[in-house]
């Protein structure tokens, strides 16, 4: 399979760097590319890509608008420059899939294309330390939040509360001492009890729900 990929940052010379990444590799194409938000947006909803790179600064409209305008149609990979934007949790709240340095090597570009274009996420440890601080001065969770975690059973609350806290499955499964086959086959069940979309979402719920302890 052929992954869709599409660009949008307003600076060419960064374009044209994801551009030859994307290009020199022989599962991607290049679906297409976008000067800002607004462009993004409309690219989208013209080409359908299967992945977009979505710088989050952007003039007229900027990433997190538009990805909350295209995350149901396809799956977004947040581009910033610095490790601690503070709009990184709106960014993944928003409905990104994954977020990456813009001076991430080119190998961490690639995988964050392939790994979200396969319907997973990629949240690294850093990621999820930001989203921790960021729950960390919230407001506590509303009840509803919790209400919808009823339905699992209590393996897959377990499982849910170790990817909040950023645990890969493999670590998941070292942990809970079972296969790491079994692992994913209970994160594929709370996802689909809980109609979230990927691990990013599993664990903003998670937070919201106060499942998990606030350092």
């Amino acid at each position: 399979m052929t992954i869709r990929v599409a660009i949008a940052d307003d600076q060419a010379m960064v374009r044209a760097g994801f551009r030859m990444i994307v290009e020199s590799q022989p599962d991607m194409t290049l679906a297409g590319e976008a000067a800002d938000g607004h462009d993004a947006i409309e690219l989208v909803r013209r080409v359908r890509p299967d992945v977009i790179l979505m710088d989050v600064r952007m003039p007229r409209v900027d990433g997190i608008h538009a990805t909350r305008q295209v995350a149901g149609q396809t799956r977004v990979v947040i581009l910033t420059t610095y490790e601690l934007d503070e709009y990184v949790f709106d960014a993944l709240a928003a409905g990104a899939s994954a977020f990456l340095l813009k001076a991430a090597p080119p190998e961490d570009l690639i995988r964050a294309i392939r790994v979200v274009a396969s319907g997973d996420a990629l949240l690294a440890p850093s990621v999820t330390r930001r989203l921790i601080e960021e729950f960390a001065r919230r407001p506590e969770p509303a009840a509803r939040s919790a209400d919808r975690l009823e339905g699992l059973t209590e393996r897959e609350l377990e499982v849910l509360k170790q990817i909040a806290r950023g645990q890969t499955n493999a670590e998941i499964a070292a942990r809970l001492h079972v296969a790491e086959t079994t692992v994913k086959t209970h994160v594929a069940h709370l996802l689909d009890k809980l109609d979230l979309r990927d691990r990013v979402q599993a664990v903003i719920l998670a937070y919201e729900a106060g499942i998990v302890e606030r350092n």
